[in-house]
C-alpha cells in the first residue's frame, strides 16, 4: 500500500521520542503488503478498530494512537492524526 504521509509519523516522532520505533515497524508492514478489505488488515492489525470511515490503530503496546483512512480500491492510506493515548481519549479527533 502507498502511505501518506511518513511525514506525520517522524514529526510526531520528535515530539515523543519512543514513538519512532513502533510507528516505522507500523508504516513497514503497510507499505509492504497489500490489504483488500478490513478482514485483511486485521490479519496483520489485530487491534485495529473501524470508527466510522477511519481506522484506529494501537500503536505501542497501546501508548499512541494512529487514525487513518484506507482506500482499499487504490491501495492508499492517509494519517489522520498520530495521537498519544491521552489525547485520543479526550475525541477531539472525531
Amino acid at each position: 500500500m502507498k502511505l501518506i504521509s511518513n511525514r506525520a509519523l517522524r514529526e510526531f516522532s520528535e515530539s515523543y521520542r519512543q514513538a519512532e520505533e513502533p510507528l516505522q515497524a507500523w508504516r513497514h508492514i503497510i507499505e509492504h503488503n497489500t490489504f483488500q478489505n478490513f478482514a485483511d488488515l486485521r490479519q496483520a492489525f489485530a487491534s485495529v478498530d473501524k470508527v466510522g470511515d477511519r481506522y484506529v490503530f494501537n500503536i505501542g503496546g497501546n501508548k499512541y494512537r494512529l487514525i487513518a483512512t484506507i482506500a482499499y480500491s487504490i491501495q492508499t492510506v492517509w494519517v489522520k492524526h498520530v495521537l498519544t493515548h491521552a489525547e485520543y481519549d479526550e475525541g477531539a479527533w472525531k
